[in-house]
């Protein structure tokens, strides 16, 4: 099995990893400080065509193929991700906001709803926000309460979304609600409503504790009339695209923990060189060389998960049949960040807790991965459930 990245994607790394350097790391504790999104960082992703990683060639995006001719369009953003994740979490999440809240287009849009809105995200003209999470209804996403009435040849909106991320600078959002409230899971519907549609506003912004640069709000819809013709897919079978869109950008929540973990080492392994203690650099102390040596190796087994991960969304295969799969490269990946982020942190020893240094920054932008797109419960299960049912053997 070769594991080496096609000339293309590792070319693409490059480009993505000295854009990272020039371009987001100078304004990493900025934005961590303010909390402004960032524009310049958008525009500078934009200009260089990141927004149509994932996605076909006919709508606008990169179309990226390996040699035998198979999409790599995940992979890709994977990696886009996994170079300005080293930096700043936030800025990896702008890219991933790239495909969550286009996912269910992709799945069940029309051609002109995929032209609209993932044509128009790739030319950077159009900004997505995935709203599924309610007050009473974030693992059990089955449980929300938001509803969609018909009314002719509308239909009629009213719930409130929370801890929507991107939702202040989004020109559009894909929407879960309830079209047969008695029905559960099946009835389920998903809709994607312009910001400018009557009824729909952005209402509070969080304040939280990482990832800064991002801001998360609630959406809220009141009698908001959204046209039938902006319904995705059939009625009430809008849940099967939810969860398919989640385990689809799975991945790229696992390639920010990457990111972050390398990001977290690396100035670690560099401090530790140039600290000395006792007389030696503290790199020279086994002790340190081995918690080194532990992180760079779960760090490893991560990448890996992720990235044969990215190859089974870019194979179409992301449904319940591979689930896990998708699931233990988020729940790894994630969890190696929060405990490369500590370990780092650790090596620096008070300096590490101090603001001067970005660790702390990386020890609490970490702590988001194993929370969002399913908690690492919600992975276990969906892991659990399935050696259970024999998927594994």
């Amino acid at each position: 099995m070769d594991f080496t990245l096609p000339a293309e994607l590792a070319a693409l790394r490059e480009m993505v990893r000295d854009l990272a350097r020039e371009v987001v790391a100078p304004r990493a504790a900025e934005l961590d400080e303010t909390g402004v999104y960032p524009e310049d960082i958008f525009a500078a992703f934009r200009d260089r065509g990141l927004p149509g990683l994932a996605w076909p060639e006919e709508l606008g995006g990169a179309g990226l193929r390996d040699a035998a001719g198979r999409p790599v369009g995940t992979l890709a953003l994977c990696l886009a991700v996994e170079e300005v994740a080293r930096f700043c979490s936030a800025s990896g999440l702008i890219l991933l906001l790239t495909r969550l809240p286009l996912m269910p287009v992709w799945l069940a849009g029309t051609p002109e709803q995929k032209e609209r809105y993932i044509g128009g995200a790739c030319r950077g003209e159009r900004r997505g926000a995935f709203c599924l999470t309610e007050p009473e209804a974030g693992s059990d996403a089955a449980g929300i309460r938001a509803t969609a009435r018909r009314d002719g040849d509308h239909y009629v909106l009213n719930g409130t979304k929370i801890f929507i991320s991107g939702a202040t600078v989004a020109d559009f959002f894909t929407i879960a609600a309830k079209t047969d409230p008695a029905a559960g899971h099946r009835g389920v519907s998903v809709f994607v409503v312009d910001r400018v549609t009557p009824g729909l506003s952005v209402g509070k912004v969080e304040r939280k504790m990482g990832v800064k640069g991002v801001p998360v709000a609630e959406v809220v819809l009141q009698d908001c009339r959204v046209p039938a013709a902006q319904r995705l897919g059939a009625e009430n079978a809008g849940f099967r695209v939810v969860m398919q869109t989640l385990n689809a950008v799975r991945p790229v929540v696992a390639a920010r923990g990457l990111g972050l973990a390398e990001g977290a080492l690396a100035y670690a392994v560099e401090y530790a060189r140039e600290r000395r203690a006792f007389g030696h650099p503290i790199a020279d102390f086994q002790g340190l060389r081995w918690l080194m040596a532990d992180m760079a190796t779960d760090l490893e087994a991560a990448r890996w998960l992720t990235y044969r991960a990215a190859t089974l969304v870019d194979a179409g295969r992301y449904g319940r049949e591979d689930a896990h799969f998708l699931s233990m490269a988020k729940l790894y990946a994630t969890e190696m960040a929060n405990r490369v982020a500590s370990g780092a942190l650790q090596l620096l020893g008070g300096h590490g807790y101090m603001k001067d240094h970005p660790l702390e920054r990386f020890y609490r932008d970490a702590r988001q991965l194993t929370l969002v797109e399913g908690t690492s419960q919600i992975q276990r299960e969906i892991i659990g459930r399935a050696v259970a049912e024999g998927f594994l053997t």
